[in-house]
């Protein structure tokens, strides 16, 4: 297994607001290809730090060498607890230990796991809890699917109506609507103090290859997976890394045992 190799691209929804000048969009067909083929999970994205554990090392965006920011520190110091435990995994996830854009109130963790790799594969969603569990990290919040979209889509209308359509039967509301409430984290903007969430990230339940042959995309970008973020999301500059902050925990007693004791010490 190669180190250098990164999380792969995750493209938005051609709905999503909070996209940037390199960021990329679905094909069209997208909605099709997820109503007609797969089971699917929804879930919470939240605004943290894409993190990787493997047996080399921890990792942040960059694979060319384990991380050493200062922010990175807690993630660190669990690598050397589970590094023996790892073997042929690679676990990501949410380093949610330096503040961005969103602060959260009930955080149980600095690291929420989103995804795992192995060989080539993203493990199935189920895979992915079990390995969590075991790890004893939590996953990104998972949203309750009452309705599967392959029973709202109708090949006659616009897709990205009817995705619209589907996330508001989910959700309760609108998905813009949604993003300007705390999530299940109790998000907060933590310029303004007013409740937000990032967005949202919808992917096949089941295991997948970064990409699968299902859509039209390039060979380092999921066919499987894709997200929504809310306008302008990024309010982080150059001077994040001078002035971060680090974030609380809610069950702060907990976590001691894993080296995180020195974390709020002044």
């Amino acid at each position: 297994m190669n180190a250098s190799r990164k999380y792969c691209r995750s493209l938005h929804a051609q709905i999503s607001l909070g996209t940037t000048s390199d960021d990329r969009f679905m094909p069209k067909g997208y909605v099709a290809s997820f109503a007609q083929k797969k089971d699917l999970v929804l879930t919470e994205k939240l605004d943290g730090q894409n993190n990787c554990f493997n047996k080399r090392g921890v990792f942040a965006r960059s694979h060319a060498a384990p991380t050493q920011h200062p922010w990175d520190k807690p993630m660190r110091e669990r690598w050397n607890l589970i590094k023996n435990d790892l073997n042929d995994l690679e676990i990501f996830g949410e380093n949610m230990y330096g503040i961005h854009s969103i602060a959260y109130e009930q955080l149980e963790s600095y690291f929420y796991v989103f995804a795992v790799r192995e060989g080539d594969n993203w493990l199935s969603w189920e895979e992915v809890k079990f390995y969590a569990e075991m790890l004893d990290f939590p996953v990104v919040p998972e949203i309750k699917i009452t309705t599967p979209l392959k029973d709202l889509f109708d090949p006659n209308a616009d897709e990205n109506i009817v995705l619209e359509n589907w996330l508001k039967v989910n959700l309760g509301m609108s998905w813009e609507d949604s993003v300007e409430t705390s999530g299940m984290l109790a998000g907060y903007d933590p310029k303004t103090n007013t409740p937000c969430s990032e967005g949202f990230v919808i992917r096949n339940r089941d295991t997948f290859k970064t990409n699968n042959g299902d859509l039209p995309v390039e060979n380092n970008e999921f066919d499987n997976l894709f997200k929504l973020v809310r306008a302008s999301h990024v309010k982080t500059d150059v001077h994040w890394t001078k002035t971060w902050k680090p974030a609380k925990l809610i069950n702060y007693e907990k976590y001691k045992w894993y080296g995180y004791d020195f974390l709020h010490k002044s």
